[in-house]
């Protein structure tokens, strides 16, 4: 494994950057500040709220790219890189069809705003992490009519993949359908996702497969992973996803992308 080749470094924020808290470590913005001396690129690419990921990184928001919506918006600073919206009669469609799910929770998401239906206060409390700026509305479908939506995100207290996924797997020839944590499913337009938004990214700078370095933990990471020969699964990876990753690395309660990064930065000082 030749580190030296390395230019763009990726992470995904939940599960694989953030500890069990929902921090990131003072280890690893003291190495991003190495790594960007050595011309080391970042990029963050989440299923959260651009908003979301800026707050969680504050102190080097400026200095990398953000992919966030799962691919629905990517920005570097105030430039905005990528937008896709689903059509919103895609939107009107599938609305019932979530409504209809038992204890299913809806967020329609835009590029500056998240909006919610649901007057549950669990719900809302837990939402609020991912989501920073958010409209509670009596009815999503008024949105849906003159808002752009980028991505759909749904709930479930207890498992998307058991309880969501199956009431929706028939829709998949329509949308994308991403499950992108134990209690998340992500509904998308057809190519909207984390590996086509790095894709565009890797365009723009000119960088490889062979030159990026790509850390996850859930199904919402594979078509990223396809995009990078150093393609890291957390330990506490989808078993699906580690299958898929050419190396592996701790979990994100020990440290896992720290731990990469610094044999990283030791690759770097030797050359």
């Amino acid at each position: 494994m030749d580190l030296t080749k390395v230019k763009l470094v990726v992470f995904d924020m939940d599960g694989t950057l953030l500890n069990p808290a929902g921090q990131v470590s003072q280890r690893f913005f003291t190495l991003f500040k190495k790594l960007q001396k050595q011309q080391l690129l970042f990029c963050a690419a989440s299923g959260r709220q651009y908003n979301s990921i800026v707050d969680k990184l504050a102190p080097i928001k400026e200095a990398i790219y953000i992919i966030a919506e799962n691919g629905g918006v990517a920005k570097k600073g105030n430039e905005v890189l990528l937008l896709k919206a689903i059509a919103a009669s895609k939107v009107q469609e599938i609305l019932p069809v979530l409504r209809n799910i038992k204890d299913t929770h809806i967020v329609l998401c835009t590029q500056e705003t998240a909006f919610i239906e649901s007057k549950d206060a669990a719900f809302i409390k837990l939402f609020q992490e991912y989501y920073h700026n958010y409209s509670v509305v009596d009815d999503l479908t008024t949105v849906a009519e003159t808002t752009p939506i980028l991505k759909i995100a749904t709930y479930h207290f207890s498992s998307s993949e058991i309880f969501i996924y199956p009431a929706l797997q028939h829709l998949e020839s329509d949308y994308l359908l991403k499950i992108s944590g134990q209690n998340w499913l992500d509904i998308s337009s057809h190519g909207v996702h984390k590996g086509n938004a790095l894709k565009e990214i890797q365009r723009l700078l000119n960088i490889s497969k062979a030159e990026t370095m790509v850390f996850g933990d859930y199904l919402n990471d594979l078509e990223m992973f396809e995009e990078a020969t150093f393609s890291f699964a957390m330990q506490n990876a989808h078993k699906t996803l580690k299958k898929r990753a050419n190396y592996s690395t701790k979990s994100n309660s020990e440290f896992g992308v720290e731990e990469v990064l610094e044999k990283l930065l030791q690759a770097n000082i030797k050359t």
